[in-house]
C-alpha cells in the first residue's frame, strides 16, 4: 500500500460556541459527566476489519465500568479501537463501545446513547450540520474491488454494471454521483449507469461476494478494507487506482443533552498531540502497513 498525503482544507470545529447543544444553565457538561462516570462510550462498527471488529478471544474484564449493553476494549480490536482507546486513556477514563448501525450514527440525534464516534467518519456534505468534528486523524483512499477472476481490466469496464457500497457512506454517495467534494480529493468519476446495491456496512459487500452473491460485480470501500479482504483470502482484487481520498475524524452529536464543547476541544487537542508524538503514525503502520495520517494536523 502506498503512502498517502492529504492536506486538510476543512473547518475542523464549526461554531461550537454558537449552539453549545442547548445546555441548560447549571447543568454539567459532557466532559464532566464522562469524568464522573469514569468511562466514555464510542459508537463503532463491529464488522469493519481492520478498523474495528470483534475479538472472538477477548474476555470482558470483571472490574470494567462499562455498561452491560456495551463492549470493552478486550472484546473488540482494530485501528479505530486503538485510536479511541488512546483518546480515552489520555482523558483518564475507560473506553466502552456501542455498535449502532452506521446510518443512525451519521444522522446525529444520538439520544445520549454514546458520547462520541471514533469510526472512520468522513467530514462531508451535511454531516457538519448535525455533528461536530475534530481534526482528522487519518485519510484513507477509496477504491473499487472486483472478483479476483474478473475479466474487468479498468474502471471504464464497469459502465452499466452493479456495484455494492454501505448505506450512508461516501462510497455510496460517490457511486450515486452526489458526493460533495468539499474537504476530499476526488480522483475519478464513478462509472456511468451503475446500479448501486446498498448494504448495512462495508464488509458485507466482500462477505456477500465470497458467499456467492451475484447481483453486483464489485464494491467500493476503503483501500484498507480491500487489503484486509485480500489478506483474509477473500477472492477479490483492487481494480485501477484510488477514486478519492477522504479525511476521517472523531464525531460528536450536536443534539447532546449536555454541552459537548469542552469534550470536543479536549479530544481535538488529544488528536493533535497524537499526530505530533507519532502515535497515530505508529497505529496506522501497525494496522495498514503504511502511514495514512500525514498532512492532516492544523
Amino acid at each position: 500500500m502506498k503512502k498517502i498525503l492529504f492536506v486538510s482544507s476543512v473547518i475542523v470545529i464549526t461554531a461550537l460556541t454558537l449552539t453549545a447543544c442547548g445546555s441548560k444553565a447549571g447543568a454539567a457538561d459532557l466532559l464532566a459527566q464522562v469524568k464522573e462516570h469514569g468511562y466514555i462510550i464510542s459508537a463503532t462498527d463491529p464488522n469493519y476489519e481492520p478498523q474495528s471488529f470483534l475479538n472472538t478471544e477477548g474476555v470482558r474484564p470483571a472490574d470494567t465500568l462499562c455498561p452491560s449493553d456495551t463492549l470493552t476494549t478486550a472484546e473488540m480490536q482494530g485501528f479505530d479501537i486503538d485510536v479511541a482507546h488512546e483518546i480515552a486513556d489520555r482523558l483518564g477514563v475507560e473506553l466502552c463501545l456501542a455498535t449502532p448501525d452506521w446510518d443512525i450514527v451519521t444522522a446525529g440525534s444520538w439520544a445520549d446513547k454514546w458520547d462520541f464516534h471514533v469510526g472512520s467518519m468522513t467530514i462531508k456534505g451535511t454531516r457538519p450540520d448535525v455533528l461536530f468534528f475534530t481534526t482528522p486523524y487519518y485519510a484513507p483512499s477509496a477504491v473499487i474491488a472486483v472478483g479476483a477472476d474478473s475479466t474487468y481490466t479498468s474502471q471504464e469496464d464497469l459502465v452499466g454494471t452493479a456495484l455494492c457500497a454501505a448505506v450512508s457512506t461516501t462510497y455510496e454517495d460517490w457511486l450515486n454521483g452526489i458526493l460533495d467534494p468539499a474537504g476530499l480529493v476526488i480522483l475519478a468519476e464513478p462509472p456511468a449507469d451503475v446500479t448501486v446495491v446498498s448494504v448495512s456496512t462495508d464488509q458485507e459487500c466482500a462477505q456477500a461476494m465470497e458467499a456467492g452473491r451475484t447481483d453486483f460485480v464489485g464494491y467500493v470501500t476503503s483501500v484498507t478494507v480491500v487489503d484486509a479482504n485480500i489478506a483474509a483470502g477473500i477472492p477479490v482484487k483492487q481494480l485501477g487506482e484510488p477514486v478519492f481520498i477522504e479525511p476521517n475524524a472523531v464525531a460528536f452529536d450536536k443534539s447532546s443533552t449536555l454541552n459537548p464543547t469542552s469534550l470536543v476541544e479536549a479530544v481535538d487537542q488529544i488528536v493533535l498531540e497524537m499526530h505530533a508524538d507519532g502515535t497515530l503514525s505508529a497505529l496506522s503502520i501497525q494496522w495498514f502497513g503504511s502511514d495514512l495520517t500525514q498532512g492532516l494536523a492544523k
